[in-house]
């Protein structure tokens, strides 16, 4: 038994095609040998597993045949097929500008400089340092297999062109501040426009921006301009705010003298249209009875004065002198009778 599969086929050939005499044994067992050989070869060559988040893609002497979902197959050995998977299920990740060594809780980036990817142009002739992720996946196996040579690759170079145009139409202050959002989806639709033109066969899924700030060298003057904006809009408010204080004060108060005025005003004209037709009825009773009105106006204005006197004296008419008539001894004490 210590034979192998070569010497048994050699000895076959001297023997005119026959199974050679096996010591120990005989044709049969050298038969069972040889097909457990076969099996065996076949098994290796011809069974193949695909996991869960792979795509299998089958060529058959070359030529595209189709594709095969996570699970066991059996394809055709001795290379006449041949299986490519591709790991449809999994999202990559590319990174611009930094390159992470170890993630995890604290984080470890590389020390190296990849400025080269990072500093750009803006529209306004400044330039900014942008680092970005993009994160995507494989939907076209067959695509991302045959189409284009170096998808990672052809893929990177799209991100950065397309994130230089982006930031180049856009002024420095939009590009650190104002427009992250909008650069974010403006660069995944052209990248997911430029990659189909290719035919690569990848979704992009994410384009995050990292960071995004003035270069090392002016970066501390960048951040002494932005603390003194800073502290600028804090006293613009302060003052905007004790502005507001006082002009609304003043404005209530002024409202409220002229609600107050406009009510004084309401109330004289009322008093005053109230008493001109009050006149004018007693200016019609008079007319009809010129003596009894006099008296009847006589006796309501004694019956409204004489209640708020102290004293009341009653004299004829014919008298001539008041003082030999009044005692005044009480009005130097204070007193009044």
């Amino acid at each position: 038994m210590g034979e192998s599969f070569e010497d048994i086929v050699i000895e076959m050939k001297k023997h005119g095609g026959k199974f050679p005499r096996i010591p120990g044994g005989g044709p049969r067992a050298a038969r069972i040998i040889v097909a457990v050989i076969v099996v065996l070869v076949l098994l290796a060559t011809g069974y193949y597993q695909v996991e869960p988040n792979e795509t299998a893609v089958i060529l058959r002497f070359g030529k595209y045949l189709g594709k095969a979902d996570s699970g066991p197959h059996i394809k055709i050995p001795f290379g006449v097929d041949r299986v490519y998977k591709v790991r449809t299920g999994y999202q990559y990740k590319e990174e611009f500008g930094f390159r992470t060594e170890r993630a995890g809780v604290r984080t470890r980036y590389s020390s190296a400089d990849f400025t080269r990817e990072s500093d750009m142009l803006t529209g306004d002739l400044n330039i900014a340092t942008v680092t970005w992720v993009v994160q995507y996946r494989i939907a076209n196996p067959k695509a991302y297999l045959f189409n284009v040579r170096g998808v990672r690759g052809t893929l990177r170079d799209i991100s950065e062109a397309t994130m230089r145009a982006v930031v180049g139409d856009m002024s420095f202050n939009e590009v650190i501040k104002l427009k992250r959002q909008e650069i974010e989806l403006q660069v995944k639709e052209r990248m997911q426009q430029l990659l189909d033109r290719y035919g690569c066969g990848v979704a992009v899924k994410l384009v995050q921006l990292q960071d995004v700030h003035p270069p090392a060298p002016v970066k501390d003057s960048f951040d002494e301009v932005n603390r003194a904006r800073q502290e600028m809009d804090q006293a613009i408010n302060q003052a905007y705010q004790q502005y507001n204080k006082v002009i609304y004060r003043v404005k209530g108060e002024a409202q409220q003298t002229i609600k107050e005025a406009e009510g004084r005003r309401i109330e004289r004209i009322n008093r005053a249209k109230g008493d001109a037709a009050r006149f004018l009825k007693l200016l019609a009773e008079y007319r009809k009875a010129p003596d009894v009105t006099r008296r009847r106006l006589f006796l309501e204005t004694m019956r409204t004065v004489l209640p708020k006197l102290r004293q009341v004296y009653v004299v004829d008419e014919n008298t001539r002198g008041m003082v030999p008539l009044l005692d005044l001894r009480g009005q130097g004490q204070g007193g009044t009778r």
